[in-house]
């Protein structure tokens, strides 16, 4: 049964979020994984001229892309990240807007050479909903990344996530996680051309991977 997603209480959370995750003192950086200095950079992306993020967050990998002379705009579900990184980062160039994501690829008429997420809306959007969005919304020959933890062996497909140290407000979503293969399967079946998803182990031994998946568009 497919998740139900609560979009104002969703919103709530990402608000709550965005007062601790976003730092003053950023630098913009782009990194795929949750380790500094660690994996693939934007080469992922190709030599694109404009990218979409979706989930935007913080704006760093945003603002690192613009700094590169590229046309960069980001999609966050929460106001008070999108004020707070159109402020931060606003002369970089990078367009940030407020808006759901399902709702705003179906809407918008713009076509990109990437679309990319890094633990962002990937992670939690349906991709049966996401990924034939993300493919019309792709210029030929684009492509799509995404990075997020992998699954937990045995836990598939929505997993709900609680905010927080599991005290307070009880403030929740849903995250999607599934087998490389499947999601690769999800991809073409969306129309991607060609899809790999892999999980890149973490620089220390015995610590959570990443999983990178990256498809192409024909």
């Amino acid at each position: 049964m497919p998740a139900e997603h609560d979009l104002v209480a969703e919103t709530d959370l990402w608000n709550t979020y965005a007062e601790t995750a976003f730092k003053e003192d950023a630098e913009p950086v782009f990194h795929w994984t949750q380790y500094a200095g660690h994996g693939p950079g934007p080469e992922l992306l190709g030599t694109p001229a404009s990218v979409l993020e979706i989930g935007c967050g913080t704006g760093r990998a945003l603002a690192h892309l613009a700094g590169l002379g590229i046309r960069a705009r980001g999609v966050d579900l929460s106001p008070v990240m999108v004020e707070k990184t159109a402020e931060k980062w606003g002369d970089t160039g990078a367009v940030f807007v407020r808006a759901e994501v399902l709702e705003y690829l179906r809407a918008c008429e713009d076509a990109y050479d990437a679309i990319y997420s890094i633990f962002g809306a990937a992670w939690f959007t349906d991709p049966g909903r996401l990924f034939p969005l993300v493919r019309r919304r792709l210029n030929p020959g684009g492509v799509f990344v995404f990075s997020q933890p992998p699954a937990i062996p045995g836990a598939y497909g929505p997993q709900g996530m609680y905010k927080g140290g599991f005290a307070g407000k009880a403030m929740f979503t849903y995250r999607y996680s599934y087998r490389p293969a499947v999601w690769e399967r999800l991809l073409t079946r969306a129309g991607f051309a060609r899809a790999r998803a892999y999980v890149l182990d973490a620089p220390k031994p015995g610590h959570i991977g990443t999983l990178i998946v990256r498809a192409e568009a024909d």
